[in-house]
């Protein structure tokens, strides 16, 4: 069976037990004695599906229930995997159809504003109102950050390691009181409220989910903020006016490629001579690399994370300059690994809301992502923009004191 002899080739260390249909079994590597990891397929085309297309046939197979775990959940089955995977491919057909949807992508993928605010909609604003109750299940309670948190040596818990990003950003930005400020893609306004609270500033924050801006507008009333910080449904594309000082995280990888130079020429328009851009977005760290078909056909459809160099390109013709670049690995990883444990601690309630499949699917999300981040070729990239060199600081001492 080839994929019986694909999977002894993944695994170094370690194995599973593969069941396929017929209740044939497979021993692939060295799976442990006592409760091995077993892997049933229910049905008989998985026996070559898997083996074209790994990256969309697993996750799509898992959601209809005709792959089944036994002896592990699918996030220890899936750490395991991608831990002996690495930053190999699984085999060169799975590549070349890879390579095949990459190149589809680049020429079908035009992420203009219409666009980008229906691929907004498929992820933030998911089944209307119930999208929102769906969020409040599994992110930090305090600020409901949907993007990597900053985990330090003692950090215990997601809610202080969220705080420790808004505190990190806020430090490398070097705030002001009173000064303006622009986030590009605000989520549900929890950096905006900590901003404004801290220091003292007025505070726009944009995004093109309806979700995300009704209740963000509805908790800057809660919270006695409204004078102070103001949301709007709009495109980064579409805002004028003059900032001191403009962030953006987790937004970027919605962006697409085609559109790095406009999303730069927008904030290089928006920021004052003197102010500072603090730019948050996941990122590769090996070559390019085609986006994942799962997490594009599912969950984030338009959306592709950059390597290094793609980000640099377009900001050098710009003429901004990159005052400061921090790489943050193992970071997301405990923090999707967070979202998960609280996602399916809710299961019944997600249920309720969605349905079994989407449990699964989100399921297969975090868990997948969590060991791309933990074993493969992820990571976060937080790049620190000026308009000239006085802008700059000498040392990252501001940050740290």
């Amino acid at each position: 069976m080839i994929l019986a002899r694909l999977f002894s080739k993944i695994y170094k260390s370690g194995g599973i037990i593969l069941i396929d249909s017929k209740g044939q079994k497979y021993i692939c590597g060295n799976p442990r004695k006592e409760r091995p990891i077993t892997v049933k397929l229910l049905k008989q085309n998985l026996n070559w599906k898997l083996v074209l297309d790994p990256e969309l046939e697993f996750p799509e197979a898992y959601m209809r229930d005709e792959i089944i775990i036994e002896n592990a959940s699918l996030k220890e089955f899936l750490m395991d995997l991608v831990k002996n995977l690495g930053r190999r491919e699984v085999n060169s057909a799975s590549y070349i159809s890879k390579k095949i949807f990459q190149l589809w992508r680049y020429l079908s993928n035009f992420n203009l504003p219409g666009k980008a605010r229906k691929n907004v909609e498929h992820h933030y604003d998911i089944g209307g109102e119930k999208g929102e109750k769906l969020y409040d299940l599994f992110l930090d309670k305090n600020h409901r950050l949907y993007s990597c948190a900053y985990w330090k040596n003692d950090t215990k818990s997601l809610e202080e390691a969220q705080q420790n990003k808004i505190d990190h950003i806020i430090k490398k930005l070097d705030i002001q009181k009173g000064q303006k400020i622009l986030e590009v893609g605000c989520g549900w306004g929890g950096m905006a409220f900590e901003i404004a609270k801290q220091k003292g500033c007025e505070v726009t924050g944009i995004s093109l989910s309806k979700n995300q801006i009704n209740y963000s507008k509805n908790k800057a009333k809660e919270l006695g903020l409204d004078n102070q910080v103001n949301f709007e449904l709009a495109d980064y594309r579409e805002i004028n006016g003059k900032y001191d000082r403009i962030y953006s995280v987790g937004m970027f990888e919605h962006v697409g490629k085609k559109f790095y130079k406009i999303f730069f020429d927008s904030i290089n328009k928006l920021l004052k001579e003197d102010g500072i851009f603090l730019l948050h977005t996941i990122g590769v760290v090996d070559k390019l690399s085609p986006p994942n078909k799962f997490i594009n056909k599912y969950i984030f459809p338009g959306g592709v994370c950059p390597s290094f160099s793609q980000i640099i390109e377009p900001i050098e013709k710009t003429g901004l300059i990159v005052a400061d670049s921090e790489t943050l690995i193992r970071h997301y990883d405990k923090t999707l690994e967070s979202w998960l444990e609280r996602f399916l601690n809710n299961k019944k309630l997600v249920k309720d809301l969605f349905g079994e499949k989407f449990i699964k699917m989100w399921e297969f999300y975090l868990a997948s992502c969590a060991a791309a981040f933990k074993y493969r070729d992820l990571a976060v990239f937080q790049l620190q923009i000026v308009k000239n060199f006085q802008s700059a600081h000498r040392t990252r001492d501001y940050i740290y004191s």
